[in-house]
């Protein structure tokens, strides 16, 4: 249901916003790890390499995807705020409209380019097919993954964390259970993880969007709102273009970081496949909970209520930290047992690379954890300028090390060890800009 975030204790609220919403993130990632876990366990250690190896490549693409979220939530939310309805109903039917042509564009070049993609990254010629069939399979689906995130972004644009959760804890049960019934039942091998994705996504994507018509239907305007607006298109786009620019480049980053890894065989690829989803799971859901905080946000703002924000801010690092505080112990000391979810029978080398890699990032999400935090205050206030230099930094400094230290004696520890620093520097700026903000000479 409809929530207003702009009233009650601001660390209740978010807390009752937020929570279904990492719920959510968790069934969100349980897609692709269900994918890893059932191509590792199910065909073996190659199949869960070439899951992993083209993993990268879509998370561009989910990156636009994520973008169109995000600039539709934010200004859908702070219409919300200002009780605006007639505006607010425009924006959602001109960021379906903006989002479908580029959905179209991203499919067209996906499918002209997606080998070119693969050779970029020296993809090693053991994954290349089954790499390609995955990503061809997964383009064709790309339709169910914006329109899904464009409904999940008006859900949490108007206070409803609930119900995104509902759908995709359905779905994601659904697709462990056809992502087995696909590859061991009916030997379909990688192409059978990806098309019980497709499909699951698929009917994700047309009942988020029924019930997201259904509910704004629900809400009365004076006249017929515009079916599109330039106006608001480029309020939106304000948002969306540096969030894509965001993920994107982070996600051309880790296709650089893929590249050197795959210079290290099968079983580094494999052991870094397993871990990367181990720690995308909790950055992702600590950039959901980021999204919840632009959400609020977004929508104080909208209403007039800037002082909100600071407390708000306290109740996301109370957050993310009690989340931090476990997930850190249990990458750092039950990695092996995690990691054996992916691999069967795995190769000391495989299973040695991703240990060591949860053990050198793991320790570090208390401080990306607060970057985020900040970061959603960022941008849901649409300080974007700041929001992309910390972000950039980050990036930047990730994968200058990375290719400067896989060279030298460390090897692919040089690689791991690229994440922390990152993350601490830009950690450090996101901080800089929240405390620069407005909001903290209100009263």
């Amino acid at each position: 249901m409809n929530k207003d975030l702009t009233t009650g204790k601001p660390q209740t609220v978010l807390w009752q916003f937020c929570l279904p919403l990492f719920g959510s993130i968790i069934f969100q990632q349980l897609y692709n790890i269900a994918d890893s876990l059932v191509a590792g366990k199910f065909i073996g250690e190659r199949a869960l390499a070439a899951v992993g190896n083209s993993y990268e490549i879509t998370l561009i693409f989910i990156a636009f995807a994520f973008g169109c979220n995000i600039g539709c939530s934010v200004v859908v939310s702070m219409f919300f705020g200002a009780r605006q309805y007639r505006d607010m109903k425009t924006a959602v039917s001109t960021a379906m409209i903006a989002s479908g042509a580029l959905c179209l564009l991203l499919m067209a070049a996906g499918l002209l380019f997606c080998r070119e993609l693969l050779l970029l990254i020296r993809t090693p010629e053991e994954v290349f097919a089954d790499s390609k069939l995955y990503l061809d399979i997964y383009i064709w689906g790309l339709p169910f993954v914006f329109f899904y995130n464009i409904a999940t972004g008006i859900f949490s644009a108007m206070g409803d964390s609930r119900t995104p959760f509902y759908f995709l804890a359905a779905s994601s049960c659904t697709n462990i259970a056809m992502d087995i019934w696909f590859v061991a039942g009916f030997k379909m091998g990688v192409a059978g993880v990806a098309w019980a994705t497709f499909i699951c996504q698929g009917v994700s994507a047309i009942l988020a969007q029924a019930v997201v018509q259904k509910r704004l239907r629900g809400i009365r305007t004076p006249d017929k709102p515009p079916v599109f607006s330039w106006p608001i298109c480029l309020r939106i786009a304000k948002v969306a273009v540096p969030s894509m620019l965001q993920q994107s480049f982070i996600s051309v980053g880790n296709i650089v970081i893929q590249s050197l890894i795959n210079g290290f065989g099968p079983g580094v690829m494999a052991g870094y496949s397993a871990a990367i989803k181990l720690n995308n799971l909790v950055i992702t859901s600590f950039t959901t909970l980021g999204n919840g905080i632009s959400n609020f946000t977004a929508q104080n703002i909208g209403a007039g209520k800037l002082p909100r924000l600071r407390e708000g801010f306290r109740a996301g690092i109370k957050m993310v930290w009690l989340l931090s505080f476990p997930i850190s112990l249990l990458y750092v000391f039950g990695g092996e047992i995690m990691l054996r979810l992916f691999l069967d029978n795995p190769s000391a080398e495989a299973l040695g690379s991703g240990l060591l890699f949860l053990k050198i990032v793991a320790p570090f999400y208390f401080a990306v954890s607060a970057k985020l935090v900040a970061d959603g205050i960022l941008r849901g206030a649409s300080l974007m300028g700041r929001f992309m230099t910390a972000t950039f930094t980050d990036l930047i400094l990730r994968v200058v090390l990375a290719a400067v230290l896989s060279r030298t004696s460390l090897g692919s520890t040089g690689i791991w060890c690229a994440w922390p620093v990152g993350w601490i520097v830009a950690t450090t700026l996101s901080l800089m800009f929240y405390y620069r903000g407005p909001w903290m000479n209100r009263e």
